[in-house]
């Protein structure tokens, strides 16, 4: 059944007579012309029966008492509508036996199976009822998107409407079919991926295009979507990769590992894929998005600060699938997995770190170039396997350097440093 339903379901409902509910309740389906209970002497009719009209419209209706038998007549009939009953002004008697009534500048129905418009008798029995369907045509659908998981079905979703609500019943069918030839085909399973989906699960052809587009109708109308041309090989898409592990790398407290698993489909069908990895400090909600980690399934984030917790989510593109020169489309992000970098074990600023004696002409040159190349690695080498060796090899390098400025300025340990004044004299 088309998105949205149709069918006798959806239509007014054919109810026994009985007084309707002081209060409009929105599970109540709309009253077609019902009869008054009892002995049947007499009937009314109201007219027009059943109007679908746009928002914004007037409506002048009758309610007309048909029978032979004494008191039939229209004095003291009163209108409601979704069970509230209507100021008498709004009606008045066109002759003994016909109530009239007037509304202007209506609403949108608020049920799409249609208002009840009800007439009763003095008494408050129901003489007569008709569904009032107000709103507005259906607006063309847009936005289509499609994926597929396993190059054999497809899901597509879609926005019904620049404004969306019509205030009527409206049903959106999803039709498709082969480009240069075939037959329209509707989709048959709704709903699959949110109110406005439907899914395609097999039966689809490959290194062929397909056309796809949304038909949306109701009373007043009906629209159609733009045609959205696609090959199914261009628009496969896989789960998030799974078993995401996030740690430490040794001691190091700017940096954190991070390793996954290819989701399962490419191990299925002849993908490969290029991944995306994003990031977070705890009491954030900036992402910050790490674009090169190309088809590797670990990567090593760098420039982290020390001490601090952090939420990292990976997600899969397939590309090159049986030669396809386009790419896929992302999967989902992977559930959010966190860890922390280690504490410095450097005292911060006004912890009483020892500084570098002023005037020492190389310790702001090597700052300078540490800030540079860590600058550097943070933009362009997030994942190189070659640039974390380096970066590896320039800490050890300064570790050393380091080192052996202590040593030249007589800064040794406690242990060392009697040794190296020798005995007093």
């Amino acid at each position: 059944m088309p998105a949205g339903g149709s069918g006798p379901a959806a239509q007014c409902a054919r109810r026994p007579p009985r007084p309707l509910p002081s209060l409009w309740s929105p599970l109540l389906l709309c009253v077609l012309g019902v009869p008054r209970g009892g002995s049947g002497a007499h009937t009314a009719v109201i007219s027009p029966q059943d109007p679908t009209l746009l928002i914004g419209s007037s409506l002048q209706a009758t309610c007309s008492i048909h029978g032979d038998a004494p008191g039939a007549t229209a004095e003291g009939l009163y209108w409601t509508l979704n069970g509230r009953r209507l100021p008498s002004e709004l009606s008045h008697l066109l002759n003994t036996s016909t109530l009239a009534l007037a509304l202007a500048n209506l609403n949108g129905s608020r049920q799409q199976s249609g208002d009840n418009l009800v007439c009763h008798a003095r008494d408050g029995s129901i003489l007569a009822g008709s569904c009032l369907y107000v709103g507005l045509p259906p607006e063309k659908p847009f936005n289509i998107s499609c994926w597929s998981r396993n190059m054999k079905d497809l899901t597509c979703r879609w926005t019904p409407g620049a404004h969306g609500e019509t205030f009527l019943h409206t049903n959106y069918s999803l039709k498709y079919k082969l480009r240069w030839y075939g037959q329209d085909n509707t989709c048959e399973e709704y709903h699959t991926v949110g109110p406005h989906s439907c899914h395609i699960p097999k039966d689809l052809a490959l290194f062929t295009p397909y056309e796809i587009w949304v038909e949306a109708t109701n009373r007043l109308g009906s629209a159609r979507s733009d045609v959205l041309t696609l090959d199914v090989l261009d628009v496969v898409t896989t789960d998030p990769p799974p078993d995401v592990h996030v740690s430490r790398v040794g001691g190091l407290e700017d940096q954190l590992s991070v390793r996954w698993v290819s989701p399962p489909a490419l191990k299925d069908f002849l993908f490969q894929a290029k991944y995306q990895i994003r990031y977070r400090v705890e009491d954030s909600v900036d992402w910050k998005v790490v674009d090169d980690v190309s088809n590797q399934t670990s990567c090593r984030l760098a420039g982290l600060k020390p001490g601090t917790v952090y939420f990292v989510q990976v997600r899969c593109n397939p590309f090159g699938i049986y030669g396809s020169k386009k790419a896929g489309i992302w999967s989902e992000w992977s559930h959010p997995t966190a860890a922390s970098t280690p504490r410095s074990e450097r005292p911060g600023p006004g912890g009483g770190v020892c500084e570098p004696r002023g005037g020492e002409p190389s310790s702001g040159p090597v700052r300078r170039e540490l800030k540079q190349f860590l600058g550097w690695l943070k933009k362009h080498a997030y994942c190189s396997n070659l640039s974390f060796r380096l970066y590896d090899q320039w800490r050890a390098w300064m570790q050393k350097s380091h080192k052996t400025r202590n040593q030249d300025e007589g800064i040794l340990p406690s242990g060392r440093r009697g040794a190296a004044r020798g005995p007093a004299g």
